[in-house]
Formats: C-alpha cells, sequence, structure tokens
C-alpha cells in the first residue's frame, strides 16, 4: 500500500523547468535611485576615481563598455550584492582577498570594491570574465578569512532572509580507484592484488579510459576472468553516489524562498543544505556564490595584528612595494615553506631555476606551475629565456607586444584571446568562445574558427600558411594557458605572504603555527622551518604562553595553551583573565588558587605540567604529586572569595605557602618519559627528540633524511631510511593476512610506509612503536603524497653491530705520537664498531684493532678523527644486513 501511494503522489507531481530565466534577488536600493543600473554606475565611477584618480578616457572607455555589457546582460543586480556583502566583510576587518578567478579582469569589480587588482595595471581582460555571447551568469568568487567566513553568509541571510539563503550539498561519486578497491574487497581480492590494480589507474581516468589506455590493466582484464569480473561490477558502480557533505563554498540566494525553486536535506550534523548540486542550482537560473575560506588570509590577519601590537606599526598590504629584495632573496633561495601557493618541494625547485626578480615573475610562476607547461617544457623555455640562454622569439613579429613579457610564450589566456585579436582580427568576445572551444575539444566550432582566423591572417596580409601555423599554435597553448587575472590577485598574496615571512619572521611563522594547531604533522614542519631561519620554538610557560603561538621580544616563539591537548577554549580563557587581573603566577598554589576552580580539573592541570607548563615552579614529576593538594587550596581560595572572607594568608595571590612548590632537588621522569608526554600532550616534541642520541649513527645509514626525500627522491627508486616507529597499524587482509601500515619519523620530518603480508610476517617482531629502525623500500606517490613501500626492515641496534671503521694511514703517520692520540679518541667513543687501519706502502697491510680499541660511531668520533687523519682516509661501511 506504502509503495502505491508513493507511485500516485508521484504521478499527481508535476514540476517544469524554464531555463531560459535567472531567479535574482532583488537588491534594495538608497532613496534617489529607480533602477540598479544607474546605482552600479554611480558607485563604478565614484570608485574608479578614488582608486585610480582622474578618469581618462581609457578609463571611461573600459567602465562604459563593462557597464554596458553587465546592464544587457541584467547583471547589475548581482553585481551590487556581491559589492554589498564585501563591502560588510571589509567594513568588520574580515580580511577579504584581492580577487579569485578572472572577475579579477574586470574595472567595475575593482572600482566598487569587488577586488583590489587594478586589470588596466596588469593587462587584464574582461572579456575573459564576461562575455555575452555566453549565456550564464559570471562567476564572482570571493576569499574570506576562513575562521570569520561564516560571519559574511550570516550577514547574508540577514539581509535577504535565511529562508532565502542556503548552502550548497555536495554528493561523493564512487571514483574508478576506489570503487576498484570496495569490490575487490567483496570478492576477497588480497589488499596487495587490489591495491596494485588500483594503482594501474591514472588519477582522474574512468575505468574505460584506463582500459583503453594501460595496457597491462587490459591484459589483466583479458586474461584473468576474475580481475575481468571485478572491473566489470566496478564500471556499473562507478559515478554512483556515495555521500552527501556540504559544499566547501557554494551559497545560494533566491528572491522567494529557497523551497520554492529547490528541495532541502537535512544532513547527519543537522544543518539543511539544499539537494540540488551546484551545476543543478546554475542550470535553473538561480544565484550561486562561492563563500571561500583562505586559511592564509587569517594567517595575514594575525601576523598583522602581532605585529600592530609588538611594533605599534600599522602595514597596509596595498602600500608594500612590489620589489622588495628580502622577498626576492627569499624566493631565489626556494626558502617558501608556509609561503601562499610557493610551498611545495616541486615549486621552490622551479623558483631556484627561475631566480624571480620583480613581481611578473611570481604571476608567471604560479601558471607556469602545472602540469601542461611542465611537461611541455613551455616552464624550462622561460627559464632559460628569462636568463639569456635561449633565444627569445614570437610567433609572429606582430606579436611582439602581446607577448614581450613572457618572453614569446603565450602562458596567460588573456595573451591568447589578444594574439587573436592582433593577428586574425578577432573581437575579443569572438577570442573567447576560441579559447572555450579549444578547451572543450569542440571540433565544429574549432574548423569554423579556424576558417574564420585563417581569413582574418589573409586580410591582415599574412600568409596562409603562416595563418594554419599561428593557429595550430593557438590549438596547443590554449589547453594549458592560465588566467591571468587570478594568477596575479593570487601572486599578491603570495608576495604578502614571503614579504611577512622576510621581515617579520617570528610574528609570521607564530601565526602560521596557530593556522595549523591540531595538525601535528604540518606543525612539525613549521617548527623544522623555524629551527632553520633560526627561530627557537619555546615549550608552553604559564606565564609567558597566549593561547596561540605567540612571538617574543626576543624573536622567539612561545607555544601556546590552546595547543595542549585536554586543554580547552574556556580554560585558556581563563588562566588569561586571572593573569590579565592580577598579573603573573608566583607558584602553582597560586595558580590553583586564582583560576575558577570549574575551568580546571585534575586531567587538565596534568595535562599542563606533562606538557611542561609549570616547569618554571618544579620538576613535572613532583607538580603531579602535588595535584589534589592545589586542587584542594583552590577550591577553598574560591570559597572564600564567595563569603567575601580573607585567607588565613592574607591574600590569595599566595607565593608558595600552602604548597610549596618552589624549585629544589625534586625527583623527575626520565628524557624518554618527558618526551613522551610532549609527543602525547603537544603533537610533537618539543624539548628534545628520542633521535637525538642515535642522529649520527642514522645519518651514516640512511640514503636520505625524511625532508631530502620529499625533495630529491624519485619514484619508484629504492631507498634506505632510519627513523623511529611514530604509529603502527595492523589489519587483515580479505584472504587473512595482516599487513600494516606505519609512520616512521626522524628529525626533519615523517613518511608513510607500507608493510605487505610478506615482509610483515618476517619482520613483525621488529615493529615496536617508538623503536628506531632502518627501512629498506621503493619510493610511490599515493594521491600526491609520497609513501614507501618495505622490503625490509632492521632495528638500529642490529644494524649499529654491522658498522666498521676503517682508517687508510701513510707510514709516516704510525709516530707514536699519532697512535697515543687516535688511542685518546678510540677510548672517548667507546663502542662495539671494529676498527681497521690499513697501511699504505708497496702493498697495503690492514691491521683489526683489539676489542678494546671498538668505537661509537658518531659525528663527535669522526670530527675526532678528521682533526688527525685527512677526511679522505676516514670510512664507515657496513659489513652485512640491509643492503643498496
Amino acid at each position: 500500500a506504502a509503495l502505491e501511494n508513493t507511485l500516485k503522489i508521484a504521478e499527481r507531481c508535476q514540476l517544469n523547468f524554464d531555463f531560459s530565466k535567472a531567479y535574482l534577488p532583488s537588491y534594495e536600493l538608497p532613496s534617489g535611485y529607480s533602477h540598479v543600473n544607474d546605482y552600479l554606475r554611480d558607485l563604478a565611477y565614484q570608485g574608479a576615481q578614488k582608486r585610480l584618480g582622474e578618469i581618462t578616457p581609457e578609463i571611461q572607455e573600459r567602465l562604459d563598455f563593462e557597464l554596458g555589457v553587465i546592464a544587457k546582460m541584467g547583471y547589475s543586480g548581482y553585481f551590487l550584492i556581491v559589492q554589498d556583502f564585501v563591502q560588510y566583510a571589509k567594513n568588520h576587518k574580515i580580511p577579504v582577498g584581492p580577487g579569485r578567478g578572472s572577475a579579477a579582469g574586470s574595472l567595475v569589480c575593482y572600482s566598487i570594491g569587488i577586488t583590489d587588482v587594478n586589470p588596466l595595471k596588469y593587462g587584464l581582460i574582461f572579456e575573459r570574465f564576461l562575455n555575452p555571447a555566453r549565456i550564464s551568469l559570471p562567476d564572482i568568487d570571493i576569499d574570506f578569512c576562513e575562521l570569520r567566513r561564516d560571519e559574511v553568509i550570516r550577514y547574508v541571510e540577514g539581509k535577504y532572509g535565511v529562508d532565502k539563503v542556503a548552502q550548497i550539498a555536495t554528493f561523493g561519486t564512487m571514483k574508478a580507484r576506489s570503487v576498484i578497491r570496495d569490490v575487490a574487497r567483496v570478492l576477497s581480492f588480497s589488499y596487495s592484488d587490489a591495491d596494485k590494480i588500483a594503482k594501474q589507474i591514472p588519477f582522474g581516468a574512468t575505468l574505460d579510459q584506463a582500459l583503453e589506455g594501460v595496457p597491462e590493466l587490459k591484459r589483466s582484464y583479458e586474461e584473468d576472468e576474475q580481475i575481468a569480473k571485478m572491473i566489470d561490477i566496478s564500471r556499473k558502480l562507478e559515478g554512483l553516489t556515495r555521500n552527501a557533505a556540504t559544499h566547501a563554498a557554494g551559497v545560494v540566494i533566491t528572491p522567494q524562498e529557497v523551497t520554492q525553486y529547490a528541495p532541502l536535506m537535512r544532513l547527519s550534523d543537522g544543518s539543511v543544505r539544499t539537494q540540488y548540486n551546484m551545476k543543478d542550482l546554475e542550470s535553473i537560473g538561480l544565484l550561486k556564490m562561492d563563500f571561500l575560506g583562505l586559511r592564509n588570509l587569517t594567517v595575514i590577519d594575525d601576523t598583522l595584528r602581532s605585529i600592530a601590537k609588538a611594533a605599534e606599526v600599522e602595514i597596509d598590504l596595498y602600500q608594500l612595494p612590489l620589489d622588495d629584495p628580502k622577498v626576492y632573496d627569499l624566493l631565489r633561495k626556494g626558502q617558501t615553506t608556509g609561503v601562499f601557493q610557493l610551498e611545495g618541494s616541486g615549486v621552490r625547485a622551479l623558483l631556484e631555476r627561475l631566480e624571480p626578480s620583480e613581481f611578473r615573475d611570481i604571476i608567471a610562476i604560479l601558471a607556469l606551475y602545472r602540469p601542461g607547461p611542465l611537461e611541455s617544457g613551455m616552464a624550462n623555455d622561460y627559464i632559460e629565456r628569462k636568463h639569456g640562454r635561449q633565444k627569445v622569439a614570437f610567433p609572429h613579429p606582430e606579436l611582439k607586444d602581446v607577448l614581450s613579457e613572457t618572453y614569446g610564450l603565450p602562458i596567460y589566456q588573456d595573451q591568447l584571446l589578444l594574439m587573436a585579436r592582433k593577428v586574425a582580427g578577432f573581437s575579443l568576445v569572438e577570442a573567447d568562445l576560441l579559447r572555450m572551444a579549444v578547451g572543450k575539444k569542440k571540433k565544429d566550432v574549432m574548423e569554423k574558427m579556424r576558417q574564420r582566423w585563417i581569413e582574418g591572417c589573409v586580410q591582415n596580409k599574412i600568409s596562409e600558411k603562416k595563418a594554419i601555423e599561428l593557429f595550430e599554435d593557438v590549438e596547443k597553448f590554449a589547453r594549458y594557458g592560465f588566467p591571468k587575472a587570478h594568477a596575479t590577485a593570487y601572486a599578491l598574496i603570495s608576495y604578502w605572504t614571503a614579504y611577512l615571512k622576510a621581515n617579520y619572521p617570528s610574528h609570521y611563522m607564530a601565526a602560521l603555527l596557530t593556522s595549523v594547531a591540531g595538525n601535528g604533522e604540518k606543525i612539525a614542519e613549521y617548527i623544522q622551518e623555524c629551527q632553520e631561519m633560526g627561530i627557537t620554538v619555546l615549550p608552553p610557560d604559564i606565564n609567558e604562553s597566549e593561547a596561540n603561538f605567540s612571538p617574543t621580544p626576543t624573536h622567539q616563539i612561545r607555544f601556546g595553551l590552546g595547543a595542549i591537548k585536554n586543554v580547552g577554549l574556556g580554560t585558556v580563557e581563563a588562566i588569561l583573565a586571572a593573569r590579565q587581573a592580577r598579573g603573573l603566577f608566583h607558584s602553582f598554589t597560586d595558580f590553583c588558587r586564582r583560576v575558577e576552580p570549574d575551568k580546571i580539573n585534575r586531567e587538565v592541570i596534568e595535562s599542563m605540567i606533562k606538557a611542561g607548563v609549570f616547569d618554571r615552579f618544579s620538576t613535572r614529576k613532583h607538580l603531579i604529586e602535588q595535584i589534589d593538594k592545589g586542587l584542594s587550596e583552590g577550591a577553598r581560595a574560591f570559597t572564600e572569595r564567595k563569603s567575601g572572607q580573607k585567607s588565613f594568608f592574607g591574600s590569595d595571590t599566595d607565593k608558595g605557602v600552602a604548597v610549596a612548590t618552589a624549585n629544589g632537588n625534586h625527583e623527575e621522569f626520565s628524557k624518554q618519559e618527558l618526551l613522551s608526554f610532549e609527543k602525547e600532550l603537544l603533537g610533537l616534541y618539543i624539548s628534545g627528540h628520542p633521535l637525538e642520541e642515535v642522529e649520527d649513527r642514522l645519518a651514516l645509514l640512511r640514503s636520505y633524511d625524511l625532508a631530502a626525500l620529499a625533495t630529491q627522491a624519485k619514484e619508484g627508486e629504492t631507498v634506505q631510511l632510519g627513523g623511529r616507529i611514530d604509529s603502527l597499524r595492523v589489519i587483515n587482509t580479505s584472504n587473512g593476512k595482516r599487513m600494516a601500515f606505519m609512520r616512521l619519523e626522524d628529525l626533519k620530518g615523517q613518511i608513510e610506509v607500507t608493510i605487505f603480508p610478506d615482509p610483515y610476517e618476517r619482520y613483525k617482531k621488529h615493529l615496536l612503536v617508538d623503536r628506531a629502525v632502518l627501512v629498506k623500500g621503493r619510493v610511490e606517490s599515493r594521491n600526491g603524497k609520497l609513501q614507501v613501500i618495505a622490503e625490509e626492515i632492521e632495528p638500529l641496534e642490529e644494524a649499529e653491530r654491522m658498522l666498521q671503521v676503517h682508517l687508510k694511514l701513510e707510514p709516516t703517520a704510525l709516530s707514536s705520537e699519532n697512535l697515543s692520540k687516535l688511542k685518546e679518541v678510540f677510548a672517548s667513543h667507546r663502542g662495539i664498531a671494529p676498527v681497521f687501519i690499513h697501511v699504505q706502502g708497496d702493498e697495503t697491510l690492514t691491521i683489526k684493532l683489539g676489542h678494546e680499541f671498538c668505537v661509537q660511531v658518531s659525528k663527535s668520533l669522526r670530527s675526532g678523527l678528521e682533526s688527525l687523519v685527512d677526511r679522505d682516509c676516514i670510512r664507515f661501511v657496513r659489513s652485512r644486513g640491509l643492503g643498496l
């Protein structure tokens, strides 16, 4: 009956869409205006005069043209809506990006404050943004500070009505690789077999595309019945919806209630979202906007406020000179960890080769560091031409003005539009349609354009042969040309972050660390960068720490209280309020008495003690023993305050009388225990590292440290790594075997190591968390991230037993004085590594020294030996074990 009734309801429903209409919310005009076109025009001219000064004929012509197109297409209200909420954000000091996408090419957008990039200064084209021949709403995406983005959405809800504003759903689908793994698991394939098949599918490819383009996969499909079955089932499931979630940025605003245009749904977290996805909403004519949260804007804002507080200097980003030498020095050295868009190992390597010297180089590298320009060699050509090692050539002399800024290479889509206008007489509207046709591979449109191109070139006295060559060039370049407007706007953010890092390093790195709180891997990476910059990151301290990471007056960085596990925002606020009200804490007891007891409990205080917050007062072990007394004293002080009584000791800023915690000869935890506490509660080691004592030996036994691995190792390369097992996850495969995923860390970084069943079975006895091991394996990339597939694993202590020291000495070096000094070096580095001396002569004489001369291999040993023997005459050798 239920099914029958459902069918009856469905049959009665009728829904018709008018795809030719756009449903824009009405913009409330100020008094004196009756039409959105007039108000937008006045805003644009007023803004242009304010931002550009005199309205020159060039500015007037551009404004009139843009305003005419916007009005003709009926989008004036849309521009006013965007301008309104962007202005709201700016008025409320919510950081807004300078622009995003092709909207930065609009002078109207710049004039009314939607964007902050002058398109005339950078040669940006309006038609790339809004083309009257394209019947679709212009796409104006806005970046906001990620912490305050929701404030802007709340403002829009308040202005237009909560029932007329909704965030947009997105639907995760079953992709080729994941569906293969899912189906393989159901069909009882082993994990390693499923993983092998999944990895043959290129990222982004469908199963059909993979079968057509990957011979090995096609062969497996044709020859193995079980694999064929798995792939056939997967093809039926591929593309189906897996789950619903919230679009990262999309918001829809409607003239009436959203439910008049689109169905809504409630997600598992209770939030309401549209049931239509972004493309469906656009297709039925609804206004979709992207309110994007950009972490880097938050970092910049935090840095500026930190600088203003410490140095009383207000920095206006838009007044910064774009030729700061410190910025380009930093970029040329590739020291761009934490710099927007420029912190990956690949782009750092490109920066070092490019050696940027001006702002246009930053714009260019954002356009060049993508698969197309890198694979085609265009990025390399740009570098070679910039440095004069390759001749600058132009496809045609007429194109010199268009391509001179990029050394004759069309790297921006805007240049392709200008090329079409220059040689073939296209309007910029036509040129943009050509760009789209090439990008979407519309062959019928391209063929018409080709004929139009040739005719236009011939009219401009360019031969048909050359016209065809130029068209083929445009076809090639259009596939990976980049929007210059977007590159320019984002290059500004890259420059700002580089400027702040170069000129205010401790302030910037503190803000950067705060932005990744909770992400132990990124915090460790940025702290490593701080160390390389000469900035010390100090542990949390009850009197020095703020809520977040903060710079100190001596240009160090102090860990924030809010970054400690189990310490919530309410606790941090209560601590800072107590410190603000009555000054620094004088003892552990003083802390317990002054902070409201409902904000601290045993777990919170123990976490703070173990993280080192109270180290200034006593040892961590002694303080933990005092927790109960401290809590009791705090409860008593709170009762006294409530009743208005005075403490027996005369003040509730006790200096440590009730519970003596002044530093003394109190017992402390072991170094290993202290480090373990830090790792547990801070997510990383702050006062040291368990591997520091063995780093010297690891350096001799590995082929890369983990920082170098990320930048130097090649995919498929066999490497030997050394580090500590940070975590281990063991799983059962579908056929009942066990395998593991291990996180290996050294002093420079971390990496995921996959251990398939066979090596797991051989080496499982060595797999203990916190153990130092050597791993020999193959480098692979998965989802753009490096990992190692383990082949052999060996504990460090076993590897050390295989080390030998070999010294080559001339007979003249065997004086009693030299031998005596060598003995002293050996004696001060006692260990288990045997020493061999090779005496050079007509025949080499090898002497193995006695057991009493065995040494522990270390940097200190090497240093001692190098003071007596040439560096080239010293070798540390593995006798056996893992081999490369």
